[in-house]
């Protein structure tokens, strides 16, 4: 019972009862700063460390850390550089697999939120501003028949085509852009003669909605910035259901300003929790706050997950699911 656990934020059951059963846990009142973070992280008083999205554990603070890993509460891990954690020694573990099919349905409540314009919708009921049945009153988008543009082809990016496919969309995708490898049927499996792949342009250029599903890095940051929102289509919806920062959010809000493209809608945010100036005040866009993952059974699973990564690497173990497999400890 020596091993003792740092959680940045507290997680749901069973992670708090599996860690309890492992060792010590510090359960942090509220999420530190990064000069809390910092300094617990250099104490020695912690084998692992619980981290959010929101913690950010960079090179600087990795440097000084006296941990053997970190374990993430979420898919994504760029919150962590990994090379620096490599280089110290630290494993790092996260939680895929399990919030697929949740974040593909907020993918598709977008979609559809955005074509039919839904929150602008319940705004005039709620403001009385509902006055009867009208032809021309609140007219949105046909879902159903419009092409679907997939920036990326992994897990989450494969159930949202399934959800499309099923609501008549014709899908296309690039699979990790700005890469377009070619991507054989064997690869695609069931989606083979039903998606098309086209190149990162060509998709950009033919959306009526455009979805990104790509990690973000360096090559991906702005992926989707002023001239590429000029190349989309005048009636395009952008969807962003992977990290803000995959879309220069200040281009955007000048795009859907100006005209150039129709809508957007958005679960992630460049500058999580800020927007960027002017987006909140748009009437074409539908903003959630990153509740990608938020049901209760994924969020549970990713507690499990992140506390079962935690405890193996205190253990000497590699976790569940490695981000760096090869630091040995």
């Amino acid at each position: 019972m020596g091993h003792h656990f740092l959680v940045t934020t507290a997680i749901p059951e069973p992670g708090l009862q599996l860690l309890s059963d492992a060792g010590q846990v510090t359960v942090l009142p509220e999420p530190p700063d990064y000069a809390t973070l910092s300094a617990l992280c250099a104490s020695g008083d912690y084998d692992v460390v619980l981290t959010q999205l929101r913690d950010a554990m960079d090179e600087p603070l990795l440097a000084n850390a006296r941990l053997k890993g970190i374990s993430n509460y979420a898919v994504g891990y760029n919150n962590i550089d990994v090379d620096s954690a490599t280089r110290h020694g630290i494993l790092v573990g996260n939680t895929p697999g399990v919030l697929t099919d949740a974040t593909a349905d907020i993918a598709m409540l977008l979609i559809l939120g955005t074509a039919r314009r839904v929150v602008e919708a319940d705004r005039v009921v709620r403001e009385g501003k509902f006055l009867g049945w009208e032809p021309e009153f609140m007219l949105g988008r046909d879902v159903s028949g419009a092409v679907l543009g997939l920036a990326g082809f992994g897990r989450i990016a494969r159930a949202v085509a399934r959800r499309a496919l099923g609501f008549g969309m014709d899908v296309l995708f690039s699979p990790r852009p700005p890469d377009d490898r070619p991507v054989s049927d064997e690869e695609l499996g069931e989606f083979a003669g039903k998606v098309r792949q086209v190149p990162w342009g060509e998709l950009v250029e033919r959306s009526d909605f455009l979805s990104l599903h790509v990690p973000f890095n360096e090559q991906t940051r702005h992926l989707v910035h002023a001239s590429v929102l000029q190349r989309m289509k005048p009636n395009a919806i952008l969807i962003n259901t992977a990290r803000g920062p995959v879309v220069d959010e200040s281009a955007l809000v000048e795009a859907l300003r100006n005209g150039v493209i129709a809508g957007a809608g958005l679960d992630v945010f460049e500058d999580e929790p800020q927007l960027a100036h002017g987006l909140a005040e748009l009437p074409n866009t539908v903003l959630l706050p990153h509740v990608g993952s938020a049901t209760v059974p994924v969020r549970a699973e990713m507690a499990r997950l992140s506390a079962l990564n935690a405890i193996a690497i205190a253990e000497g173990r590699q976790p569940l699911h490695p981000v760096n497999a090869l630091v040995r400890v």
